[in-house]
């Protein structure tokens, strides 16, 4: 009995080393992508840091740790009317947005894809192999729940469908290619052109691939050769000039309102932000979303001949809250700022050494984005710290 038992253990190890040999990494985008998990065998830590960074959390399944906001009763309503509501509510494994009026159940839609959680989170949820907005957002300036971005307080829509475009910056893939091939060889043939989304292609979040370009045959060669220290068959961020390493972020940080050109999704680091998206002249820029137009117009950016998003930016990392933060890289220019008479006079030594960014940054509301946080309630403005570093009369600092 021993005998057979230690025998059938056997084949059992002999059958899962078999089936994990077999079951070998099939990345979506192309066979020159080797998949973030492939990171985390030689850069553990900068992996691990950005696991939990915004850029990660862009998209994430809809389970209960990703969700935010409150699914208790007296917490959990949005009012649309003396009659209409929606409730956030947990049944079984499942979170869901229900829609009643007059008592009745009008709508009722799960909780699929979170979009964001830093400063607020939308969800989508998934039909006919598409997603569609849910009528009610979290905030965290309200602490609550209010209505999606544009979405009305009195008539609850639950047909908005999230587009690829939407996908392009809070995911790293969506699109239906032809996996068996390199991302170069993508032709006509094999391009995706179908408006579905098939949930086995998703990669969710901003992923190492989609800053840093395919890594297949840069993992390959460092397992071939441990011993190389020096990054290779990989475009490595320091080798990038300035305006490729502002490229790099504003492709997805330069708005959304201009001329789209070629899918973001087939950018990579080096490429030429004008080959994929041109802001539209004389557009009015908002804090939302654009924060290379907002960097741009400013003088700090104009007169220095290196000055960039890393600058004040680890995409590894979450951005730091604490201004003061901030100031210490300010310092670095600004070591004796000349400050007025009146701004020394209304302000502490603390505030003019450790918090620069409130005064020299603030922030301000969108124009994007508003919100309701019921149907009888005033529009809420949605803040974000401005990118355009600057003089800002009557401006004091947060104490």
């Amino acid at each position: 009995m021993k005998n057979f038992r230690f025998f059938t253990f056997l084949l059992m190890l002999a059958f899962v080393s078999c089936k994990n040999e077999d079951a070998q990494y099939i990345d979506p985008r192309g066979t020159d992508y080797a998949g973030a998990q492939s990171c985390v065998e030689c850069h553990s830590d900068i992996s691990h840091s950005a696991m939990v960074t915004a850029h990660m959390k862009a998209t994430a399944p809809a389970t209960a740790e990703n969700v935010l906001g409150s699914f208790e009763s007296g917490q959990n309503t949005f009012v649309y009317g003396p009659n209409s509501t929606i409730t956030m509510e947990k049944q079984g494994d499942s979170l869901y947005q229900v829609w009643k009026k007059d008592g009745e159940i009008q709508r009722k839609h799960a909780f699929d894809i979170v979009f964001g959680g830093r400063n607020a989170q939308t969800a989508v949820y998934w039909h006919n192999l598409n997603t569609y907005e849910l009528p009610v957002s979290f905030y965290r300036s309200a602490n609550g729940w209010g209505t999606s971005p544009g979405f009305s307080p009195t008539d609850p829509n639950f047909d908005r469908k999230m587009i690829k475009d939407c996908y392009a910056c809070h995911s790293s893939n969506v699109r239906s290619v032809d996996a068996k091939v390199t991302s170069q060889q993508q032709n006509a043939f094999t391009m995706d052109v179908e408006d579905v989304i098939h949930k086995e292609n998703i990669i969710y979040g901003i992923d190492c691939e989609r800053c840093h370009g395919p890594a297949k045959k840069h993992v390959d060669y460092h397992k071939k050769f441990p011993d190389v220290k020096i990054a290779q068959q990989i475009k490595s961020f320091k080798s990038m000039g300035k305006q490729q390493k502002l490229d790099a972020c504003s492709i997805c940080h330069a708005g959304s309102d201009g001329m789209k050109l070629k899918s973001r999704f087939d950018f990579k680091p080096g490429d030429n932000l004008n080959d994929y998206y041109r802001p539209l002249p004389n557009a009015e820029i908002d804090v939302h979303g654009n924060q290379h137009g907002m960097l741009t117009q400013s003088k700090c950016f104009t007169k220095s001949t290196n000055m960039d998003c890393t600058t004040c930016h680890d995409a590894h990392e979450n951005a730091p809250k604490e201004p003061s933060y901030y100031s210490r890289i300010c310092s670095s220019c600004h070591a004796h700022p000349n400050h007025s008479k009146e701004t020394v006079a209304s302000a502490s030594k603390e505030d003019l050494e450790l918090k620069c960014v409130e005064c020299h940054m603030p922030k301000q509301d969108s124009r994007a984005i508003t919100f309701y946080t019921a149907f009888n309630s005033p529009n809420q403005s949605y803040q974000l710290r401005t990118h355009k570093i600057g003089v800002y009369p009557n401006k004091k600092s947060a104490k």
